[in-house]
């Protein structure tokens, strides 16, 4: 039997009973720009508009700053997916974002050669 209480509708031995493009009614294109490391929050603010079920679990999942990669991976569907329904909510008023990617626009920044080999040894004493 499906928990249907908490997370998404999931069966064990069936996975998602509902598609993740049917969560954003069909749309794949978020009307918002966010990138996997946007931060977003919810405002508290109520929502203008109308918002199903998922919406609220984002909001819900949204009640501290959180990225939109960590948001899809606890919803379980395709950011994409998690983009679209994050629009929704930014344009209702219920939730900001903020991006944090460390350069400016048209400028690139080279990562710390001490952390890329910092996490190479992680890595490597994992194996």
């Amino acid at each position: 039997m499906p928990d249907v209480t908490d997370g998404p509708l999931l069966d064990e031995a069936a996975g998602r009973l509902v598609r993740p493009y049917t969560v954003s009614d069909g749309r794949t294109r978020a009307t918002s720009h966010f990138t996997l490391m946007t931060m977003v929050r919810a405002t508290g603010a109520p929502a203008q508009g109308t918002f199903g079920l998922e919406h609220a679990q984002v909001l819900e999942l949204c009640e501290q700053p959180v990225s939109v990669a960590e948001v899809a991976a606890r919803m379980r569907v395709p950011a994409a997916v998690v983009k679209v329904l994050l629009s929704d909510l930014a344009e209702g008023g219920a939730l900001v974002s903020r991006d944090l990617d460390p350069a400016p626009p048209g400028r690139h920044v080279l990562p710390d050669p001490h952390l890329l080999e910092a996490v190479l040894d992680g890595l490597l004493r994992r194996l």
